[in-house]
């Protein structure tokens, strides 16, 4: 099969995230090779760096967004961060972060979706992509939305502007947020099941092996 010959990523379910989550969000950003971290917030974060970026995570301004696998593992988180400087205040700013694992499935552009609809709905007019030049991942996924970007040297700064919300957005939005945690519950219900029969299986095991111990 040729490179245009293969399918479209499937659509991921993508959800908001809570601070209940935030050691998820901590796993995932810590999973990410150096490489990926420098492209991530634009320096090689290290451990430390990065956890104190998660304790200053704001529930309450900013949004985030995650996408999880079958074991409620976090293998894609999008930071969707307003700003509040003068004449910043309908602006926001686009960060994300893929797993090695699921690069190519075309979560970074869905969660750039999630978040341009979101971002509408909440007056933004403008979203601001910061990223390094080298990062063409990044800005072919801005580019491609219709963003205008900016060089300055080995940085590069991408602005889309966006339109007001509509009926269809925020209705989009809801659907989607509700199907997403609709999933994320019942993943979590599988998991939960598929812990007790685990325990239940131990707990066989130990009893089998406390009768064989005691014959004689």
């Amino acid at each position: 099969m040729t490179e245009t010959e293969r399918p479209a990523p499937s659509r991921a379910l993508i959800r908001s995230l809570d601070p209940e989550q935030l050691a998820l969000i901590e796993q995932h950003l810590l999973s990410l090779s150096d490489h990926d971290r420098y492209l991530r917030f634009g320096y090689p974060a290290i451990d430390e760096q990065i956890s104190r970026y998660v304790a200053k995570l704001d529930f309450g301004r900013d949004e985030l967004f995650g996408i999880f696998d079958a074991e409620l593992q976090l293998v894609a988180a999008a930071h969707l961060a307003y700003l509040d400087a003068p004449g910043q205040q309908h602006m926001a700013e686009f960060g994300v972060s893929v797993s090695p694992e699921r690069r190519g499935c075309g979560y970074g552009q869905q969660l750039f979706e999630r978040c341009v609809v979101h971002a509408r709905n909440h007056g933004v007019s403008r979203l601001i992509v910061h990223a390094l030049s080298e990062n063409a991942a990044m800005l072919k996924i801005a580019r491609n939305a219709g963003a205008s970007v900016v060089r300055e040297g080995s940085e590069s700064q991408a602005y889309l502007e966006l339109p007001p919300a509509d009926f269809g957005s925020q209705v989009g939005e809801l659907l989607a947020e509700g199907l997403a945690r609709t999933d994320y519950h019942l993943k979590s219900g599988v998991k939960q099941v598929r812990g007790v029969i685990d325990l239940m299986h131990e707990i066989r095991e130990g009893v089998r092996d406390a009768r064989d111990q005691t014959k004689p």
